[in-house]
């Protein structure tokens, strides 16, 4: 028996936030990597982007996770974190990158680039889960040791 709701994947509303997070991540990636100059051989700006992408994930998960399942919450989910980070990183450049940088016979910097990206980027979405939790904390109506109100 059918009640006629259709599960969010298939609305247009929600496809619509994907779409324009995603439009706009993209477009912020491809302005990063005209912006960002290689360091050497070595591209840099896509390591950068994964970067700050994994840090606005984190900071993203924690700060909406606490919004529980609130409409609001579950559209910035859709337009921030599958949209906008979804289009704003790129680990599939990320792997040409690397491809190009063992064709060029740079094998050190290939395994430094490929590796450090991921490890970099996995404390950057650790330091985003702590720094929105850190500011939930000192939220309004949260007390600080001294029993005052936060913000207070």
């Amino acid at each position: 028996m059918s009640t006629g709701i259709r599960p969010p994947h298939l609305r247009w509303a929600p496809i619509a936030l994907v779409f324009l997070g995603g439009g706009a991540g993209a477009a912020s990636r491809e302005g990063l990597t005209l912006l960002i100059p290689n360091l050497g051989e070595v591209p840099v700006a896509i390591p950068i982007i994964n970067v700050v992408g994994a840090f606005l994930l984190g900071y993203l998960y924690e700060a909406v996770t606490r919004m529980g399942s609130e409409p609001t919450g579950k559209n910035l989910k859709l337009l921030l974190g599958t949209g906008f980070c979804g289009g704003f990183t790129t680990y599939s450049s990320l792997a040409t990158d690397t491809a190009v940088l063992f064709r060029d016979g740079l094998p050190g910097a290939a395994l430094i680039y490929a590796f450090g990206t991921v490890l970099v980027g996995a404390c950057a979405t650790w330091a985003g889960i702590a720094v929105a939790s850190g500011i939930n904390a000192r939220g309004p109506g949260r007390r600080d040791n001294g029993g005052q109100e936060a913000g207070s």
